[in-house]
């Protein structure tokens, strides 16, 4: 098989060639967003789930559909240890902008770029970490009072003003949104729910871990009614056959069925792992179609490519003694564990060890499903953990 020719896509959010299982979920974000831009009433949506499943190449999607329906969309991704107005200054000032079209700035798109002035300028003395002005004298008064939580809610009120103007639709786009600290994300939610209650076209779609659940409901606790939660997870079977077959039918070549089947078996359906064996069984078979042993000897090579990527960089960020905690995760299987269990391997208290597990959560590495229950954010990692540490 000619791998110049092979179809499948692993990577960071890279889009796969056959986007299977997700058009439902597409639809109805471009339902909420037509309603919001229409100011009507309608929930936005938080796509959260493990690493792998798909949920920044959803958010691409539902971002790309709505460029082409005229929306104004921002794109972010929330890095750790930055604040929230350093994340959304530059992209809310490009935002801006491009509402302008190279026409004369009208009266409310001017009111919003004075207030996004205002908001940076105050941030800057906050936060520190903001390196951003915008070349527009601030309006006293207007989202300058440093208090993020209410300068958000200003600000946000003169970029729905400015959007209506256009007759379009703000909508933030935030990867990651789990980095974000909960009293930040608490003013974004409070922010994006007064636009709401104004009518007014500003609107998130975001994605993140599962923590983000508990995360956004801690900052406000409305934020169940604003938002709706859909857990994005590994494909059903239907679904993940059609990642597999449709690309490759796509090249005129044939995956056999048993083939599929091996794969579905090493990767559960998760739709990153799918992209990885596929490539690897093309790149292994001889000719059409791709056989059973072709998937069976996949398996080696792919697992290889994820120990020295996808897996590694997860792993090279750990501590020593996290390394050690996430191992004694590992021995117990995929999990999730209760954290006594862990404790209990680790021969320590569930006291000594809270702080460490806090702060793998903190990094992304583990997540709580329910009180006590612990779990990898990467499905198959207990698997990784065991091969490059064979002892706990």
């Amino acid at each position: 098989m000619d791998p110049r020719k092979n179809p499948y896509a692993p990577g960071a959010g890279t889009p796969p060639p056959e986007l299977a299982g997700r058009s439902e979920l597409v639809e109805r974000a471009a339902i909420a967003l037509d309603r919001i831009r229409d100011r009507r009433s309608a929930r936005s949506f938080i796509f959260y789930g493990l690493r792998g499943v798909g949920k920044t190449v959803l958010i691409n999607k539902v971002r790309q559909e709505g460029e082409a329906r005229g929306f104004s969309c921002v794109w972010m991704e929330a890095p750790e240890e930055r604040s929230l107005p350093a994340l959304l200054a530059p992209a809310l000032r490009a935002a801006l902008l491009k509402l302008s079209r190279g026409e004369a700035i009208k009266a409310g798109l001017e009111k919003a770029l004075k207030a996004l002035s205002g908001f940076a300028k105050v941030m800057k003395f906050k936060y520190q970490d903001v390196e951003f002005g915008v070349d527009y004298k601030p309006q006293k008064g207007l989202a300058d009072s440093g208090d993020l939580e209410t300068d958000l809610v200003d600000l946000f009120g003169t970029i729905g003003e400015a959007a209506l103007e256009r007759k379009t639709a703000i909508v933030l786009f935030i990867d990651e949104l789990q980095y974000v600290k909960e009293d930040e994300l608490a003013a974004l939610i409070m922010a994006i729910h007064r636009a709401g209650q104004g009518q007014l076209p500003v609107t998130m779609i975001a994605a993140g871990l599962p923590q983000l659940v508990g995360q956004t409901g801690r900052a406000k606790s409305y934020a169940e009614r604003l938002f709706e939660f859909v857990e994005i997870g590994s494909l059903d079977e239907n679904a993940a056959r059609a990642a597999l077959r449709v690309p490759v039918e796509k090249e005129g070549a044939r995956l056999e069925d048993d083939a599929i089947a091996a794969i579905l078996e090493q990767t559960k359906g998760y739709p990153y792992f799918l992209q990885e064996w596929g490539k690897h069984s093309w790149n292994l078979a001889d000719t059409s179609p791709i056989k059973r042993d072709d998937a069976v000897h996949a398996t080696q090579a792919a697992l290889a490519e994820l120990d020295n990527s996808f897996f590694r960089v997860r792993f090279d960020r750990l501590t020593p003694a996290e390394k050690k905690y996430m191992r004694a995760m590992a021995e117990l299987g995929p999990g999730p564990h209760r954290s006594g269990d862990i404790a209990h391997l680790l021969q320590k208290k569930v006291t000594t060890v809270a702080p460490l597990r806090n702060t793998l959560i903190s990094k992304g590495m583990i997540y709580s499903p329910s009180h006590g229950d612990t779990a990898f954010t990467v499905p198959l990692f207990d698997g990784f953990m065991k091969r490059i540490m064979p002892k706990p």
